[in-house]
């Protein structure tokens, strides 16, 4: 038994990295049509206030406000799917979760809070709608 550890770490190893290959297709395929990552990367700091806004919001039901905390601990966590030092593609990921979010959190609060607690400029809001999946 004790011989054969390695294979068993091998396979726990294995198993782990064919998850994390299977969550990264899961999200890539699952992102929004008309998703540009650099558009994204770019309204990030905006993204992040406005995240903040609408998880502090008290008249947004609970359940969306747990999970924008929960997201934005996500995003405040040096752990991620994609590790944030590659370049580009390592913060691909974080933009593809705020964008499946904002969609998330848009069918249930309404457009009205994206227009309300916007950080940033129009043309941003325009972007970040076109995240959330709604008319610009």
């Amino acid at each position: 038994m004790r011989e054969h550890w390695w294979t068993i770490a091998l396979g726990v190893v294995g198993g782990l990295v064919l998850l994390w290959g299977a969550l990264i297709a899961a999200l890539w395929l699952g992102r929004p049509d008309d998703l540009s990552v650099k558009d994204a990367l770019r309204l990030l700091p905006d993204l992040v206030r406005l995240l903040k806004r609408l998880a502090a919001d008290k008249t947004l039901p609970r359940g969306i406000r747990v999970r924008l905390w929960l997201l934005l601990a996500y995003l405040a966590l040096p752990i991620d799917l994609v590790p944030d030092f590659l370049p580009v593609i390592g913060y691909a990921d974080d933009a593809v979760v705020v964008a499946l979010a904002l969609r998330s959190v848009t069918k249930a609060a309404g457009p009205e809070a994206l227009d309300r607690h916007w950080p940033g400029t129009p043309e941003g809001l325009r972007a970040v709608r076109r995240l959330a999946g709604l008319p610009a």
